[in-house]
């Protein structure tokens, strides 16, 4: 079998190929409301693999300053939040918290759960991320309470390396790894 015939190799083929523009329109909703980090990995063509495009991905939000890094996190909606609520989630987002079972919260859990998000706010400043995917609605509120006891940096640099894992989750979706 040649590398062009399996559909992944295909597809970062065909996407290392892209001009720009395009590339960047197609990675767009990888990193919540964040072109500019598809946009700069671009001139890191071709990639091999996923692995690599992932890694070109994450080295350019590792070189990003401080204030984008942070605008990223905060373009991430609130877990259960008023986005959710007013269905204004990107596709990806829905599909992640209903994955979690965030769409079947009782009362109460809404509850707590937004109640933990408003602490977490009102603690570091930015909202809660994680990767949602394979947890369960108990494990996120448990998750929020654990990570309510860490410093900012500490958190700030968690919720980086959960935007990667998210990235990461969205781009095998994307390529059909």
């Amino acid at each position: 079998m040649t590398i062009s015939s399996h559909p992944v190799s295909a597809a970062l083929a065909t996407l290392s190929a892209l001009p720009q523009a395009e590339f960047t329109t197609r990675l767009a909703d990888i990193f919540e409301h964040s072109p500019w980090i598809p946009e700069r990995a671009w001139a890191q063509r071709p990639f091999a693999s996923v692995d690599a495009l992932h890694a070109a991905l994450l080295a350019v939000l590792a070189e990003a300053d401080p204030a984008e890094q942070l605008a990223l996190i905060c373009a991430h909606p609130e877990l259960a939040g008023k986005e959710a609520a007013a269905g204004t989630l990107t596709q990806a987002s829905t599909g992640e918290q209903r994955g979690a079972g965030l769409d079947q919260c009782s009362a109460a859990e809404l509850a707590r759960l937004r109640s933990l998000n408003a602490r977490y706010r009102e603690r570091f400043g930015f909202p809660f991320v994680i990767a949602v995917k394979g947890l369960s609605r108990y494990q996120i509120m448990d998750a929020v309470e654990a990570r309510l006891t860490h410093d900012r940096v500490t958190e700030f640099e968690t919720c980086l390396a959960q935007i990667g894992r998210i990235a990461r989750f969205r781009l095998d979706a994307l390529l059909g790894a």
